[in-house]
């Protein structure tokens, strides 16, 4: 354990200098080489400007660093000036020959940045840190704003004896000279000769998995500065190592007030390549994931591990653990990506548990995210240019796919997104990027989120005889991007309304012991963390024959021979099923921690999507399988019926004196002509629409009239 005490700096400038000259020149790694000599030739051949050293390297070189590292957390500007004055020099002599080029290189500035500092500091602890102290903090980009230019040296010119004074600028204010020293003329700002650094601001925050159960998340903003400002975007997952500085919140006539707000001068900025670091996996996790694995009823297990104080649903679960675990992500021969993630809708009706659903699978996924169709912020669910209050300029603010990137967004009142997020969806949910051409900001997001949604019925109850598209407030646009729609009614059966009340009630007297999950949820976490970290299914033979003779059976259901023009060629199923179907397939092999896709994996897959062809794409009239409801927002044998119906009204009302006609007669030719006797419901709900759509009225007497 490294204790910082605070005291005054070791070293004056001068000394840390050839201090820092000297562990540049001298340190070694693990096989002898020169560590950082090395660095700094790869420096000035690809004429960058900073140079990244381990805290722990000054540490451990000798007694006298171990001091001087302590010393770099208690007083890091002193030593960020000493190692970077010391960078600057040695990366002179070492420039062989001054070049136009190098010549332009060298009158640059230098930085020497530290990382990896004993100070870890968890995100809701930096209000506890001693101002001015060097920290390492982790967290996500939600913001970034324009780059700017800072002026850090100013050249002030008089205006009467030509002299020029430099002042080197310190803190938030420039302190300007008004009058020459020598002759006492005004003296006035030269832009040209002054010295000006890139600049940009940023706000980072808490990550989900680091928040407290029911806490709002934190955030803090920092400055990025010259050859930095470029490295990280929205929705970034960071581990930054930087000064806690301070300054007043807001100024009021002029005058400083009693208020003052923290932020981060970002010294060293990382953005960690594994997704999953933060669980940290034992070997003793592994062995016990490894025996896991090997049950015969692992799936059955994780299925009851999922929101088990919720009853039944278990198909509906089953899709979210497939989803949580994933497909793989391919690049193909030409170039183009196909997705990995699985993407699912709930749909249905309310007290369903859908909500309770998405936050539980939110607290499982090893990085996941719960929000609201309309977002917490003005970005949303994607991403939004807004005006930064501290510089006036535009920033980008990522959403929650963006923050949820490479995670789980689980999206609760998923049809009660914005017009802006009902624009830019489309991209996210298959392209897996967000595009953004705002206020002069062009930017390509990342979004590599699977999207766990839920949406309630238009009209409060599910409609069975209206489509999905038609039942929800979505655009069959978005729709066709989820992999599984999940129809979910509440429909009173006095069996099941029994077992749904004896299991809250036994759960709320806690003697229930199906609402204690069979995995713990810390170990399922880590399980699904291993399994996308280190499983990479490939499709058999085997299961690539399944499932395309299942999409081809499918398919041919959609073809009735015989039957009239108007109820032929249902369209059951679509490639973009085929495509879900081989992501699924692979998600229940990762699942079981297996390289190949079996043919049980692809049974289990086409078994899940039977059921949501029955839910969101079956013809209640019919009784056959149509996926256009879902894909396009109209189902196919519907327009058809209501196109008949609608020609049946007209004739009649051609050959009627007072153009009505009798709604009784209507409903007998319509059912005969469409073979739905017995179904004589089915018209009426067909008249009701053509009603509600404004083309037909209802006079007294049970008359029908075309408008």
């Amino acid at each position: 354990m490294i204790r910082m005490v605070e005291r005054a700096p070791l070293m004056n400038l001068e000394e840390l200098v050839e201090k820092y000259k000297y562990f540049l020149r001298y340190y070694r790694d693990e096989e002898g080489e020169p560590l950082y000599s090395s660095e700094m030739a790869r420096l000035i051949e690809e004429q960058r400007r900073s140079l990244s050293v381990n805290w722990y390297h000054i540490y451990n070189f000798g007694p006298d660093f171990r001091e001087i590292a302590e010393d770099i957390v208690i007083h890091p500007t002193l030593h960020i000036m000493a190692g970077s004055s010391a960078l600057r020099e040695l990366v002179m002599e070492l420039i062989p020959s001054l070049t136009e080029d190098m010549r332009i290189y060298a009158e640059g500035d230098f930085h020497l940045r530290f990382y990896n500092v004993p100070t870890k500091t968890p995100f809701r602890d930096l209000t506890k840190v001693s101002i001015g102290r060097l920290i390492e903090v982790e967290g996500i980009i939600t913001r970034v704003s324009d780059v700017y230019d800072k002026l850090v040296r100013a050249s002030f010119v008089c205006n009467n004896c030509g002299r020029i004074e430099e002042v080197e600028v310190l803190g938030e204010r420039l302190r300007a000279l008004e009058r020459c020293p020598e002759c006492g003329a005004p003296m006035k700002l030269d832009h040209e000769m002054s010295r000006f650094m890139r600049w940009r601001s940023v706000r980072v925050q808490e990550r989900p998995e680091d928040l407290p159960p029911g806490m709002m998340p934190e955030h803090i903003d920092g400055i990025l500065t010259d050859d930095i400002v470029d490295d990280v975007k929205p929705g970034d997952r960071v581990r930054i190592t930087a000064i806690v500085r301070i300054k007043p919140s807001r100024r009021e006539e002029g005058k400083e007030g009693l208020i003052y707000k923290r932020y981060l001068e970002i010294v060293h900025v990382e953005v960690p390549n594994r997704v999953y670091e933060k669980l940290e996996i034992t070997p003793e996790d592994e062995r016990e994931i490894l025996r896991l694995a090997e049950r015969r009823d692992l799936e059955d297990l994780i299925v009851r591990s999922i929101a088990p104080s919720v009853f039944g649903w278990n198909e509906v679960k089953r899709a979210i653990a497939y989803a949580l675990f994933g497909g793989s992500t391919k690049i193909l021969a030409d170039g183009s990506k196909v997705r990995g993630e699985i993407n699912v809708l709930l749909v249905g009706d309310p007290g369903v548990a859908k909500s309770q659903l998405l936050k539980y699978t939110a607290q499982l996924a090893p990085r996941g995210l719960y929000t609201t169709g309309k977002g917490s912020t003005a970005a949303g669910l994607t991403a939004a240019v807004v005006r930064d209050s501290a510089t006036g300029g535009w920033t980008l603010e990522a959403g929650a796919l963006v923050l949820a990137d490479m995670g789980v967004a689980c999206i609760d009142e998923f049809d009660k997104m914005s017009e802006d997020d009902r624009r830019s969806i489309h991209e996210a949910m298959e392209q897996q990027t967000i595009s953004i051409a705002k206020a002069g900001i062009v930017a390509t997001l990342n979004a590599r989120t699977t999207i766990i949604a839920a949406a309630n019925p238009k009209k409060g109850k599910y409609d069975d005889f209206v489509t999905v598209a038609e039942n929800i407030n979505l655009p069959p646009t978005v729709l066709s991007r989820f992999d599984l729609v999940f129809i979910m009614k509440d429909r009173p059966r006095v069996e099941a309304d029994s077992m749904v009340a004896d299991h809250i009630l036994m759960t709320r007297m806690g003697r229930n012991p199906e609402a204690r999950p069979p995995i713990d949820p810390t170990l399922l976490k880590k399980y699904i963390a291993y399994a996308r970290q280190n499983i990479d299914p490939v499709l058999t033979d085997e299961a690539a024959e399944k499932i395309k003779n299942y999409y081809v059976e499918v398919r041919k259901r959609g073809v009735r021979e015989g039957e009239e023009e108007i109820l032929q060629d249902f369209i059951a199923i679509t490639p973009r099923q085929l495509e879900a179907l081989i992501r699924l397939s692979e998600a229940r092999a990762r699942m079981h921690l297996r390289r190949e896709v079996t043919a049980e994996d692809a049974e289990m897959a086409i078994n899940l999507m039977e059921v949501t062809l029955r839910g969101a794409a079956y013809d209640i009239v019919s009784g056959y399988f149509d996926i256009t409801g879902w894909m396009t927002g109209t189902s196919f044998p519907e327009v058809k019926r209501r196109e008949v119906v609608f020609q049946i009204i007209k004739q009649l009302a051609e050959e009627s004196e007072d153009g009505m006609v009798d709604r009784d007669v209507v409903v007998r030719i319509s059912a005969e002509r469409l073979n739905l006797r017995g179904k004589e419901y089915v018209i009426e709900e067909i008249l009701r629409r053509l009603n509600e759509d404004g083309l037909i009225i209802f006079p007294p007497g049970g008359k029908i009239k075309l408008i």
